[in-house]
């Protein structure tokens, strides 16, 4: 994992219905307001994942930053699910081997704009989401 200088920040695909739904499926449950998110269609999105290793213009997974660190694919969801109000269930997921959900993850991922669609430009947010997007 890569280090960060900013904390519990996830990266998604702004074009992406389902990645743009996940995020509101997060901040709708993230009521101690957490998390801030960035799409990787945005100048720090692009820069974040650049870092990371991720193709900005062919992204294959979504990130997450939390503890300093980067989390991609099953780990990054898991992360973000297990650090919000009553999800901490989630926690147990990290039992199943990492290489089962990671290749679940992947046939997803591969598939999300065929079987949810694409945007397109990237997704507006509302008021509130808007306030925890960081996109320079």
């Amino acid at each position: 994992m890569t280090n960060w200088p900013d904390d519990d920040v996830i990266l998604y695909d702004g074009v992406c219905v389902f990645c743009s739904r996940w995020v509101q499926f997060v901040i709708a449950r993230d009521t101690e307001k957490r998390f801030r998110v960035t799409p990787i269609q945005s100048p720090y999105g692009t820069r974040l994942a650049q870092a990371f290793g991720i193709d900005p213009r062919e992204p294959d997974t979504n990130a997450v930053v939390h503890g300093g660190k980067a989390h991609l694919k099953s780990d990054a969801a898991l992360t973000v699910l297990s650090n919000l109000p009553g999800w901490g269930w989630t926690r147990a997921l990290f039992a199943v081997p990492k290489s089962l959900r990671d290749a679940v993850y992947s046939v997803v991922a591969r598939n999300r704009y065929r079987i949810f669609g694409k945007y397109d430009s990237c997704f507006v947010p509302d008021a509130e989401l808007r306030r925890r997007v960081l996109d320079q």
